[in-house]
């Protein structure tokens, strides 16, 4: 589902109108990329969580050339699905 899909079934569910739907949808993601960024978890139940996951810096190779480069430090956001998410999936 694209961010504009989810923006229509809003507008279509709660009968507003598509700019209302936008700023909602884009308050949402806006409040949980901040949260991450903050070394916040977000969690909503029965889908799952979103949090920062620090990777150490490391000495890699290019794969093109095969010469040994230092990957920096980076921070990744994961999300792991809840329990419910999993077995609604699997139909358990």
């Amino acid at each position: 589902m694209l961010k504009s899909q989810l923006e229509d079934k809003l507008t279509a569910v709660f009968k507003i109108d598509q700019e209302l739907s936008q700023k909602i949808v884009f308050s949402i993601v806006e409040s949980i990329s901040t949260a991450i960024n903050e070394d916040d978890r977000v969690e909503i139940r029965g889908f799952g969580s979103f949090f920062k996951k620090n990777y150490k810096a490391y000495k890699g190779r290019n794969p093109k050339t095969g010469e040994s480069v230092m990957v920096p430090e980076k921070n990744l956001p994961l999300f792991r699905s809840s329990k419910d998410l999993i077995s609604k999936l699997n139909k358990f």
